[in-house]
């Protein structure tokens, strides 16, 4: 009887042991899964993170590039007033005026404005186009005539001829 009650006392302490063992493995797994688990969520949180810094990256480019079209038109809209719709380019500084005199007898003498040589009408239409964007008289001067304020004898002539020509 001994033998038999040692021997149900081992399997007793087996099953125990199994149990115990059974529920340590299960404890670990899900200590792994939990690790896993958390892992995941971390890594979902940096790409989503990395995913929403790139896209606002993307605006603000976008954001720069569209401003940087909105003041290329403004250029492209001042130089076409400068040019009063003429098409050509710019001069280079020190490149003749745009109306010269020319040697024909029949041609009118026409008193000639700024230091562009130009007729009464078209440094008028000229005046009331850098008006509209929004220039100011001491601008419009510099540009025109060449000259900076300041008390020289051109501003003075300068600023009479504008004077004259916007009837202020």
């Amino acid at each position: 009887m001994t033998t038999g009650l040692a021997l149900i006392g081992g399997f007793a302490c087996c099953f125990e042991a199994r149990r115990a063992a059974l529920k340590l493995s299960q404890a670990e797994d899900f200590e792994a899964m939990k690790e896993a688990v958390i892992i995941a969520d971390t890594e979902d949180e940096l790409a989503t993170s990395a995913y929403i810094s790139e896209q606002q990256r993307r605006m603000e480019a976008e954001g720069i590039l569209n401003a940087g079209s909105e003041r290329e038109d403004t250029v492209e809209a001042l130089k076409r007033a400068w040019l009063l719709d003429c098409g050509s380019e710019p001069s280079e500084p020190g490149a003749e005026p745009l109306n010269q005199p020319t040697d024909n007898a029949l041609v009118v003498d026409e008193e000639r404005f700024t230091s562009l040589n130009l007729t009464k009408k078209q440094a008028c239409e000229l005046i009331e186009k850098m008006r509209n964007l929004n220039l100011n008289q001491k601008d419009i001067i510099e540009k025109l005539w060449s000259c900076t304020k300041g008390g020289s004898t051109d501003w003075k002539a300068a600023r009479e001829i504008f004077r004259r020509l916007t009837g202020e």
